[in-house]
């Protein structure tokens, strides 16, 4: 089992910039993948960005140029920095980690964050 705690979350004006973090409970040289997701209000989750195990990164076309995701091995943490912020980033952000293994591949949500872009 994988604990992930996610913070950072708040609201900030629009243009403005947020960084989120994601704690996990292992160490995350174990995990395949971490990344995260949001979902806005009537809408479905997303894919926002995601690091795969030797440090490839995908955006989504929405947040390129704007949201960098990185990680810090020796915390067992992942970031979001988010910069340039628009009302549209709204949603309630979430962690998640992918671990494989012979057995298959489990996948880990955390509780998530809310993030709220409005002047």
């Amino acid at each position: 089992q994988v604990q992930l705690v996610e913070s950072g979350g708040g609201l900030v004006q629009p243009g403005g910039s947020l960084r989120l973090s994601c704690a996990a409970s292992i160490s995350i040289f174990n995990l395949y993948a971490m990344g995260w997701y949001r979902q806005a209000p009537g809408k479905q989750r997303e894919l926002v960005a995601t690091i795969i195990g030797g440090g490839s990164r995908k955006y989504a076309d929405s947040v390129k140029g704007r949201f960098t995701i990185s990680r810090d091995n020796a915390k067992n943490t992942v970031y979001l920095q988010m910069n340039s912020l628009k009302p549209e980033d709204t949603a309630v952000y979430y962690c998640n980690a992918e671990r494989r293994a012979p057995g298959g591949t489990s996948s880990y949500w955390g509780q998530g964050t809310q993030v709220t872009v409005s002047s």
